[in-house]
Order: C-alpha cells, then structure tokens, then sequence
C-alpha cells in the first residue's frame, strides 16, 4: 500500500515573493527569508504574558498621559498650561478639523485601541488550550486581526515625541517652559508602545485562532510568477489561483489580491504625483503665523530652519531640516526611481533587486518621520498662546504638508516589491534553501546566527 505523505505548511515571503517551508520556532526565534532576508516569521520569549504585561503598562501610561498637565510656557509672569488632549482641541479651535483628527488618531486613538486588541488577542490566544478553538468566537478575532495589522503603520507615538523634544528647543530660548507630570508618563508609554509593536507578529497570531490550510499543488521554491497560488497579506496563507473575481482568503477571510505589478505601479504613481503636487504649497505658504507685540509673522518650513540656525541651535535646525526637506524630497525621488525600475526588470539580477528592495524599505521606514513637522507646529499652536503678546497659529502649509507625507506613505504601501523579482529567478543565479534561523535576546536586542542542517527541503529551481 502506498503510504501518501500530508501536504507541508509553506509561506511566501511578502517582498519577494519565494516559498519556502514554514518554520518551526523555539521561544525568542525568527526566520528569515533566504533570497532577500525579510523576516518571515517570529516567536518571543513568553508570547503569551509578555504582550499583555506591556499592554497593561501601555494603557496605564496612556491614562497617565493625558490626566495631568503635559507642558506650560510662560513670559513675563503670563503663562499657559496645556494637557495632550489640549494640542487637539487648538487645532480644531483654529478650524483645522483634519490636523487635529490626524493627531488625536495617530498618537491617541489608533495606539490606545492596537494595545487593547493585542491584549484581548493574547489573551484568548493563552486561552485556547483550555477552552479550544470551537469555544472562540472566529468572526470577531479575524475582525480584529485584520484591523490590527492594517493600523499598525499609522502609529506615531514616538513620531510625536520627537515633535515635543523639538518643539521644547524651539521655544525654549523665547520663554520659560515646564513639564508636566504627564510628560514623564508619555516618555515611557511611547517606549512601551514602541516595544510592544515590535513583538507582535502577524503569522505566529494567526497561527494561535485559525491554522494554515495546507495546499498540495504548491512547492517550496515556486514562486509569485509560477501562478499556481496567491499569498494573502493579512494572515500569510497560500491560496489557490482564484477563478472569480474578489475572492477572499481561504483563513482569515480578507479580499485576496492578484499579482498585477501594472495596477498596484499605477495607484502608486497617482498617489506619487498628488504628493508632489502638494509639496509646492507646503513649501510657499507659512507653516505656521507667530504673533509677537501685536506683530505678525509668517514661517515657512525653510524660514523656520534658518530661524534655528541663526538662533544657534543646529542640531534642532538640522532636524527639521532633514526631516522636513531632505526625508520628503528624498522618498519621493527614491520612489520615482523604484516605480521606473520596476518596469525595467529584463536584465534585473538577484543583486539588483536586492540593492533596490533595500531602497524600497528604507523608504517606507523613514516616509513617517517627515510628520515631525506637522507635531511639532500642533504642540506650539497649543501652547503659545499668550493673546497679542505672543501666539502661535497654524499657517494653510501645515495640511498641504499632512497630504504630502500620508500620499508617501500610500504610494509606497501600494507598491509591491515582487515586481523586482520578475525576471531574477529565471537567471543562472541559485538562491540559497531556508538553512538559517536567528536567534536574538529580547532583553538587549543581540542577534546571533545559529545554523540548523535539514531545515528545509532544498527547492527546486529548474
């Protein structure tokens, strides 16, 4: 009797589209992709309590956060305190509705609600053992997995204490300035937030609620282009090549997107245009009006840069400098760059598509720091605001600005990177099997190679 071997669980790496056979890991192991190195999936140490004691300290912090005074500013014995949720209130009391939604969901709403799903998550993830995955309500828990993986590039807590250092430079040789109980409170709930990101991992998470649906007809080495299956981007399960139109994952139920490099090039190209548009009135209006004696005064991003510099402070002066000027320019060209070379991608080589992938994640990495501005103008209109003898109002280039950051941000997540990949396998270059799993220290963030022999079958490549 022949004895038929159970189809293996495989995973696709999302930016460069090879399969390989899905890992198992040990507590505090990830693994790696072995043709472009994106990590494909992890497992921290303690999984189940670790994120929910981070969560609880997150929320804690928060609430601290936003109970007590964040700030004041005083000159010459007129002073003015604000609160975090204050800075909100401003831009709304200046008719900037969308500044101030943009600042009370990307620092505020969107963490307080990533933190409170990931511990609900981890929870009933601890709790499967015991009361099985039949007890658990699956329609919520991918409502709530889709949702969590979708916010996570939209949370910008630490983006905004950048902001407030900045803004503490900016006005600190003009008045006296204080801080508030609440700003030590939101120094630690911004390292907690940061640090409870980093330990979810989509894949393990779905892994806990709904296993993979293995598929038989796909191999470890095929690839985006062998069109025998299309990879969901919410919970990594390979499908099968869907034969309608909007058909949804056979796991987590999410909308399942072909490979159509044509598509995804355009929308990034009309969100790339729009930002550029955007750019010219960011730069030739006033980010922000500053009354002094009854004396009006507009800056622009550039005019507030030269102000620091004259003042002395070239740090603070280079700060904004780069991360309004240099980081906004910088992603846009590198994304005109990619978008061009994604079309030319006959000759493309394993080493180029590597160097380019490199470029393509620099730039959604650096994309959201160019809203420093945006925060550190929000802090100021908050707390300068001391009547005719000195006020801070947002200027019409602040939401010319907000666009031009969240059009980077858009292009780049519409883009996919696969497309460098098209042609880099067919060529007489081998790719490497998946040998390799890294094992890091969670406590000091040390990575050390460990190499494990058979750990994948060799793929095939011919």
């Amino acid at each position: 009797m022949t004895e038929h071997k159970a189809p293996e669980l495989m995973i696709a790496c999302e930016e460069c589209g090879l399969v390989v056979d899905k890992p198992r890991l040990e507590e505090g192991q990830k693994a790696g992709c072995p043709r472009c190195h994106h990590t494909l999936t992890k497992q921290i140490s303690m999984p189940f309590q670790r994120p929910l004691a981070y969560g609880i300290a997150c929320m804690i912090m928060l609430v601290l956060s936003i109970s007590f005074p964040f700030m004041s500013f005083s000159v010459q014995g007129i002073s003015q305190e604000i609160t975090l949720l204050h800075a909100a209130e401003m831009l709304q009391h200046f008719e900037n509705s969308l500044l101030a939604l943009l600042l009370l969901m990307t620092v505020i709403v969107l963490p307080a609600g990533y933190i409170f799903v990931v511990m609900y998550l981890y929870y009933k993830a601890s709790k499967i053992k015991q009361v099985g995955r039949e007890n658990v309500n699956l329609r919520v828990i991918k409502r709530l997995c889709r949702g969590l993986f979708r916010v996570e590039a939209w949370l910008m807590v630490d983006v905004f204490f950048i902001g407030v250092l900045v803004s503490l430079i900016k006005i600190a040789s003009l008045a006296d300035v204080g801080l508030g109980i609440s700003f030590g409170a939101f120094c630690v709930y911004t390292v907690l937030v940061v640090k409870c990101v980093s330990m979810v991992d989509r894949t393990w998470l779905w892994d806990q609620f709904i296993p993979m649906v293995p598929l038989s007809d796909v191999k470890p080495g095929d690839t985006h282009m062998s069109n025998n299956h299309v990879n969901c981007h919410m919970c990594s399960q390979l499908n099968p090549m869907p034969e309608k139109a909007h058909t949804k994952c056979l796991r987590c139920g999410s909308h399942l997107h072909h490979y159509a490099p044509k598509l995804s090039l355009q929308k990034s190209w009309a969100l790339l245009l729009a930002s550029f548009i955007f750019y010219i009135p960011a730069n030739l209006y006033p980010m922000m009006y500053t009354v002094s004696l009854g004396k009006v005064e507009g800056s622009t991003i550039m005019g507030g840069v030269v102000l620091l510099w004259n003042m002395g402070s070239y740090p603070i002066a280079m700060v904004i400098f780069f991360a309004s000027v240099v980081i906004p320019l910088a992603k846009m060209f590198s994304l005109v760059w990619l978008f061009i070379s994604a079309r030319k991608t006959a000759d493309s080589s394993t080493k180029r598509a590597i160097q380019r992938l490199g470029l393509y994640r620099m730039t959604e990495l650096i994309g959201r720091w160019s809203m420093i501005d945006i925060f550190v103008v929000a802090i100021l209109v908050a707390l300068v605001q001391l009547q005719n003898l000195m006020a801070i109002f947002p200027g019409p280039a602040a939401l010319s600005f907000a666009i031009v950051v969240i059009c980077t941000m858009l292009s780049a997540m519409q883009f996919d990177p696969r497309v460098f990949w098209t042609q880099s396998n067919n060529g007489n270059e081998p790719t490497p099997h998946l040998d390799e799993i890294k094992e890091f220290d969670t406590a000091d963030h040390s990575v050390q190679s460990t190499v494990i022999s058979n750990f994948n079958k060799k793929p095939d490549y011919e």
